[in-house]
Formats: structure tokens, C-alpha cells, sequence
């Protein structure tokens, strides 16, 4: 819509089916658009090298990482090869070719255990309560640091809960549609009390290309849906639009979980006109519609 080319960079790593990954990579190679694929990691610098001699960027949006709050537990060295490392290795990458703006995504993990609800981007957050948290703060400290010393125009987009079509398959939203189409319990750690800031992914793009489209010097905005549903409710949700009851298995709280996300959106709306449309009533039978077609 803005007239971009776009380059994409993924490692296709094993995190979930590499096929799921070459599929969705396909339907955009599919497209009549200006659009172009680098195989590579953002450890190895030789990779990104090549990324960057394909092509004069005046953007960079940086969505890739090591994702999910419990896997992070298990394998805490490798997000921050990854997430940490694989970011300062591109911010250099951009700095050296003189990239003006680079928007990188965070995540609401990085507010942990937050007494104040709603969450601003002025709260104190020193309280990461998970490796992968705790290397997305400290890429927004890296994203500031380049700003500050190096004069580059990076924003920090903190993303709370993203779903909808092509989600990946070990988020919760996924995972149950998937289990209670199989007849299979679901896993439900806690009393299902627990409330998330659910995002519909068309919400979430539009906070990012409003993004691009201005210069912040260095600025952090969340992006979230400023509504907050309840564990036991998106169950429901999705039970009325598969057509199925839930077998549910009740297991204890997990390590690194907090009890709730909730964005405060005021700044996005003021300085992005960010303006989320799609409620989770209307975004569960959406993400159902495209997960039955996508069975077929």
C-alpha cells in the first residue's frame, strides 16, 4: 500500500514446522509485488552482509527472535544469542550503511508482574520476569543506546498478543482450536482467571506501517487492543465458533506467566493514529474461519 519493496530475512528455523514457514513464504513470493527472500541468521554477520549488498534499505523493521515466554525457561543462552546478539549484529548492519530508521518489535512481557493496570510506557520496568522478557528489554536499552550515541531513529513497538490467520501453532489461541477440534483436552494453567490484551494481527500491521511513515528520534509505543479477556472467555469464544466443548486439564500457574496484559494505547492513538477495530468477538471467528480452511 505505500509502495515499499520489501526484502525478508528468516532462518526457517525448526521453532515450528519449517513447511508451515515455506508455505506462508510461498503465498508472498505468490504475489505481484516487489518482493524478495534472504535465507540467513541474525548471529552470523556474513548473512546479514549479504542481506544488505541486495539491496539500498531506507528501512528496517525488525520482527525476527526466538519468541514464547516458556520456552525461554528451558533454553535461556539462546534467546540471548539470539535476541540480543542477532539485534546488535543488525543495528550495526544498519548503522553501517546508513539506514535512517530501524523499528524493532518488543513485547508486553517486558512490563513482568506490573501493579498499575492499564500499562504506559512510562511505567519503571525493571521486573522481567523471563529470559525472553528480559532480552526484549534489553533490545529497547540497545535501541536507545544507538539512538542516543549514534543518532539512528528507532521506535520499540511492544506487541501484546497477537492472533488471527497464519498464527503460529504453539500460541494458546492455535493450540486449543487445534486440541478441541481433535477431541483432545486442553491444557489450562491456573483457575482460567488469567486475562490478556488480545491483538488481531490486521490491528498490529497498521501499528507498524503507521510507524514507518514518521521519525521519533527514539520512541516506544504499545501496541495492543486496550481490552482485556478473561482465559475462561477466549475458551468460550472458541468453543461457539468451532462448534465444540472443551475438555479442559487444570494444571498449577507456570513460572515466567503473568496474571494479566492490558495496553494502555493513548500514545499510539496520538502520535500514530493507531486505532485497533477488531474486537475479540469478531477476531475468534475469524482466526476459526481461516483455521477450518486451512484443515481442508
Amino acid at each position: 500500500r505505500d509502495g515499499h519493496a520489501v526484502c525478508a530475512f528468516d532462518d526457517l528455523n525448526d521453532f515450528y514446522s519449517p513447511a508451515l514457514k515455506q508455505a506462508n513464504l510461498r503465498s508472498l513470493q505468490s504475489l505481484a509485488l516487489p518482493f524478495t527472500f534472504v535465507h540467513g541468521d541474525l548471529t552470523e554477520v556474513a548473512a546479514l552482509d549479504e542481506a544488505f549488498a541486495s539491496a539500498p534499505f531506507d528501512q528496517v523493521i525488525h520482527l525476527a527472535a526466538r519468541a514464547g515466554v516458556r520456552p525461554s525457561l528451558q533454553q535461556p543462552a539462546l534467546y540471548q544469542r539470539v535476541n540480543v546478539e542477532g539485534t546488535v549484529n543488525l543495528l550495526e548492519a544498519a548503522r553501517a550503511r546508513k539506514v535512517r530508521k530501524v523499528t524493532i518489535a518488543s513485547s508486553s512481557s517486558v512490563y513482568g508482574v506490573n501493579a498499575k493496570v492499564p500499562f504506559s510506557e512510562a511505567d519503571p520496568i525493571f521486573s522481567a520476569i523471563s529470559p525472553y522478557a528480559a532480552s526484549k528489554l534489553a533490545c529497547e536499552a540497545l535501541g536507545h543506546t544507538y539512538h542516543h550515541v549514534y543518532g539512528m531513529d528507532i521506535a520499540m513497538l511492544r506487541f501484546f498478543t497477537v492472533y488471527g490467520p497464519r498464527q503460529r501453532p504453539d500460541l494458546a489461541i492455535h493450540k486449543f482450536a487445534s486440541l478441541i477440534s481433535a477431541g483432545k483436552s486442553i491444557p489450562v494453567f491456573g483457575d482460567g482467571s488469567t486475562a490478556r490484551d488480545y491483538t488481531y494481527v490486521t490491528d498490529t500491521v497498521d501499528g507498524i506501517m503507521a510507524c514507518t511513515r514518521q521519525e521519533f528520534g527514539f520512541d516506544i509505543f504499545n501496541l495492543g487492543e486496550s481490552q482485556t479477556v478473561r482465559l475462561d472467555y477466549l475458551i468460550a469464544l472458541l468453543e461457539k465458533s468451532l462448534g465444540k466443548t472443551a475438555n479442559i486439564d487444570r494444571q498449577p500457574p507456570q513460572p515466567g506467566d503473568v496474571p494479566i496484559t492490558y495496553a494502555d494505547i493513548s500514545k499510539a492513538r496520538a502520535k500514530l493514529s493507531y486505532n485497533p477495530t477488531v474486537k475479540i468477538e469478531v477476531g475468534i471467528p475469524k482466526f476459526v474461519e481461516w483455521f477450518l480452511a486451512a484443515r481442508k
